[in-house]
């Protein structure tokens, strides 16, 4: 039993409640942190912590859903292709997660929204 993983994996844990309570209270994070007597500069350090364990997670992860046109698809999506005689579309999506907000239209690079896809699965 490695008892430094079981130690990191618990402070990655509890670090996520802190940071998904500060963003359900919907306050600043100077603001939070001071309210909740919790350091600033250690509230970023996990927050980036937990997003590099994401990451690393997700680079980890293989890919199974690869079509015959190289396209990836996470486990669990599925691929819509837009028909091939595609005139000028005007339909955007966009989505909002706490403090952040993603917006997509047909110029949005496939790739990088497949990426973006990935890591808020991992989020969730």
């Amino acid at each position: 039993m490695d008892t430094q993983k079981i130690a990191s994996d618990y402070k990655l844990t509890k670090w996520a409640q802190i940071i998904q309570a500060r963003r359900a209270s919907g306050m600043k994070i100077k603001e939070y942190c001071i309210t909740s007597g919790i350091g600033e500069t250690a509230y970023y350090y996990w927050q980036r912590k937990l997003r590099e364990t994401a990451l690393l997670k997700i680079a980890a992860t293989p890919l199974k859903n690869i079509d015959a046109d190289g396209n990836i698809t996470p486990n669990g999506w599925v691929l819509h292709k837009p028909p091939v005689n595609r005139t000028a579309i005007e339909a955007a999506l966009t989505i909002e997660i706490g403090d952040a907000t993603i917006k997509v239209n047909a110029e949005t690079d496939s790739e990088l929204l497949t990426k973006v896809c990935r890591v808020l699965m991992n989020l969730c």
